[in-house]
């Protein structure tokens, strides 16, 4: 007879059975809920040790040995888990499946668990929002024909593939480079003209107020008569890649002649043995090396005027010659002002005693990016003791431009010497090279204070750049080109490159010594601003001149389309009426046989004066400050006439 089961425990320890279940007890139970949660935390016990739980995969018999053998490390963890006032928040289960997490997950474990389940969490929120849509789409389908789970799979499929298209084309073809899909036109507005070449951000804003004809830059070149392009090259402004687009990438009549191995190249006019170009590749450094605006002016007539065989270079004693005697005509002008530098004596000397004219051109550089560069240049071993400096018909003495160095070059010098030199001409240089030096005196420092040294250099350097025919900037390479074709009507083979790594970009500084080379390049700082404003205003000015001109041929093919049409139209009534009518009848009821052509004149001059007051009306709202001529538009039969003899 069996024992109950409270006097089988008094007894004794009962018997177990081998591999089975243990048997359910009906006793109460002797402890409270506090007592066993005490007995549950206490480190080391079987108690905590049997709420743990044995592994995942392991049985819960009594024979199992993971629960009996559990390490007393786990268990001394988790009951410093339980103490943690955040973690004893959590239920009893959660505890321990966050345990069993952390006991047998690591964290990268942990992270894609969390990944997978926002991933679905995601796709089954996208799932139910895409159904939504479909269904509101789709819906006057649906009661036509049910469709099934493939259908609604495959539709899915195909619209998830079509977001995967849009998504790689945008990467693919961004901007506006494509020509079958523009969608990017319809998410982004219109890139800005203004934009510099290296993706600066750059939305132009003029500061200064030009005229008309400082804006309008257009030479009427003849390189077939006596007008000569002398290039004025200054240090390090990527002067000799444009020195080389002249001489190898221009479209002409007769190109120049450029041989392997050598450095100048031949460039003559189309029958004639005379240069067009006077620069470093055509003519060599017939003025001296890097010959500056004060020497140019004075040298290139003499030696043009002198030697017509631009072929044969002048010796070094000749130069000072020339110089010299350029300089006492100058000298003994009653016309000359020193203090003054108006257009009309730039105008004088940019012509020549045989009626030569000299159109000048530069490049100009960003300051900071030029100094740097001059630097790395001269820390090579490079030199420019060749220039000749001359000015007033004598080079400088030694007292008056000191040298920087002793030795025979200044190689291997740190930026910090370089800058620290006084008498470095690679301070404001490109301002010094574009002055007239005679209105200060040229290198004696004790004519007049500094102050008003570097004034009156830097008001010349202005005017004779925003006289020049053509200068362009490093920076803006493609609208250099645009620039230089428009002016001269002078087309490149080749477009221009924009190279945004250079030497100088390679040179890392920090923001103090950038002050510092901006200080010491203050005068540049300025002119560089100046001329950019002009350039960027330069090419607004031309481009919108070409719309316009564009625009008015379009306008006189329409005028001459029309025209025509109305003739033919109105010469087959007239041929018509004619052929169904008798001579007598035809004289008796017209007795004016211009009759039909007055009409038509009348008619398309009607039409013609409407168009034309049409067009006034939309040029006055697009350009109000602009003066509208109304003698040209006054007589639309004018109008049409000349349209149809310039189209014939």
């Amino acid at each position: 007879m069996a024992l109950p089961a409270c006097a089988a425990r008094a007894l004794g320890p009962p018997m177990q059975p081998e591999r089975r279940a243990p048997a359910r007890t009906t006793c109460p139970r002797r402890h409270s809920r506090v007592e066993a949660e005490l007995a549950a935390s206490r480190p080391g016990s079987v108690a905590a040790s049997v709420r743990a739980g044995p592994p995942r995969g392991v049985s819960r018999g009594f024979n199992s040995q993971p629960l009996l053998d559990e390490p007393l490390k786990a268990s001394s963890s988790l009951a410093g888990a339980v103490r943690t006032p955040l973690f004893a928040l959590l239920p009893r289960g959660r505890r321990r499946r966050m345990h069993d997490l952390r006991r047998r997950w690591d964290l990268g474990s942990l992270c894609r668990a969390l990944l997978t389940r926002g991933l679905a969490a995601l796709g089954h929120s996208l799932k139910h929002v895409l159904g939504a849509i479909f269904s509101k789409i789709f819906g006057p389908l649906a009661s036509v024909g049910n469709m099934d789970e493939k259908s609604n799979k495959l539709l899915l499929a195909l619209v998830m593939l079509f977001l995967f298209a849009v998504i790689v084309l945008q990467y693919v073809c961004p901007g506006t480079e494509c020509q079958l899909l523009r969608l990017q036109a319809f998410s982004s507005p219109m890139p800005d003209p203004y934009r510099s070449e290296d993706e600066s951000s750059a939305r132009f804003v003029p500061r200064y107020n030009f005229s008309r004809g400082d804006l309008l830059r257009k030479v009427d070149f003849d390189i077939k008569g006596d007008d000569l392009i002398v290039f004025l090259h200054i240090q390090k402004t990527g002067g000799t890649t444009f020195g080389r687009h002249l001489v190898r990438n221009i479209q002409l009549e007769q190109p120049c002649e450029c041989r392997v191995g050598q450095k100048k190249c031949t460039c003559h006019r189309p029958g004639k043995r005379e240069t067009w170009l006077f620069s470093r590749f055509s003519t060599g450094w017939s003025c001296g090396l890097h010959a500056d605006w004060t020497e140019l002016t004075s040298c290139v007539p003499a030696v043009v005027d002198g030697k017509r065989d631009a072929r044969l270079r002048p010796s070094r004693w000749r130069i000072f010659q020339i110089l010299d005697a350029a300089s006492k005509d100058r000298r003994g002008s009653p016309n000359t002002n020193p203090g003054a530098n108006s257009p009309s004596s730039t105008k004088t000397r940019n012509t020549s005693k045989s009626g030569k004219n000299f159109h000048y051109i530069t490049i100009l550089r960003d300051p900071v990016s030029r100094y740097l560069s001059e630097w790395r240049h001269v820390q090579r071993g490079a030199t420019w003791k060749a220039s000749l400096h001359v000015c007033d018909g004598r080079p400088p003495t030694s007292e008056e431009l000191p040298s920087c160095y002793t030795g025979d070059d200044w190689s291997g010098c740190p930026l910090k010497e370089f800058m620290d030199c006084p008498y470095n001409l690679a301070n404001n240089r490109q301002v010094r090279m574009l002055s007239d030096l005679t209105l200060v005196g040229c290198y004696n420092l004790s004519v007049m204070p500094e102050k008003q040294r570097n004034k009156v250099l830097l008001e010349s350097a202005k005017s004779n750049l925003k006289h020049m025919a053509f200068f362009g900037l490093t920076e803006f390479q493609r609208k250099t080109q645009y620039l230089f074709e428009k002016t001269f009507n002078m087309n490149f083979i080749s477009p221009f490159t924009q190279y945004n790594t250079t030497r100088a970009s390679s040179v890392e500084i920090n923001e103090e010594i950038q002050k510092r080379i901006e200080g010491l390049n203050f005068l540049d700082m300025e002119l560089y601003s100046y001329a950019k404003d002009l350039f960027l205003q330069r090419y607004q000015f031309m481009r919108q001149k070409e719309h316009q001109e564009a625009r008015q041929k379009r306008q006189e093919q329409r005028k001459f389309l029309k025209g025509r049409f109305l003739q033919t139209h109105f010469q087959s009534q007239g041929q018509s009426q004619s052929q169904g009518q008798n001579p007598s009848q035809n004289q008796s009821q017209n007795p004016n046989p211009n009759a039909h052509q007055n009409a038509t004149q009348n008619l398309i001059q009607n039409l013609t004066q409407n168009s034309s007051q049409k067009e006034n009306r939309e040029s006055q709202k697009q350009n109000p400050g602009q003066e509208q001529s109304d003698g040209s538009t006054s007589s639309g039969t004018n109008d049409y006439l000349g349209s149809v003899e310039k189209w014939r």
